[in-house]
């Protein structure tokens, strides 16, 4: 069973969200708005499948990154989260909520062996 299949995201705190996206927008080039900007690719192995990475800075007050108490979090592509979650729970591994499913895709969160909060996504493309 294929895991993780590529970054779906890099989300990272920041004392100014606006501003930074603000700053790479013009020093950059980034097209941002105020959830920060969405890389498009093509798959490698299928040159009519589009993915997306995002790019994201949250406010540096958010909570969304707890229980870690680093300022980042890595979202992660993956295949069939159903199936993944389970496989997880059998190898111990911590899982902080239930699957949640949006018209872009599901998500779950689990923590790494250092602590830090991971958000897999089974995105919908």
């Amino acid at each position: 069973m294929k895991k993780v299949t590529g970054i779906g995201g890099i989300l990272f705190k920041s004392k100014d969200p606006d501003a930074m996206n603000d700053w790479y927008k013009t020093h950059l080039g980034l097209e941002t708005s105020p959830y920060g900007t969405s890389f498009e690719w093509r798959d490698s192995e299928d040159t009519t499948k589009k993915g997306i990475t995002q790019w994201a800075p949250f406010s540096e007050t958010t909570n969304y990154f707890e229980p870690s108490a680093k300022d980042f979090m890595i979202n992660y592509r993956v295949e069939n989260l159903e199936a993944l979650a389970e496989e997880l729970k059998k190898e111990n591994v911590t899982i902080l909520d239930t699957i949640e499913t949006y018209d872009y895709g599901k998500f779950l969160h689990i923590l790494d062996l250092e602590g830090n909060k991971i958000q897999l996504w089974e995105p919908i493309d």
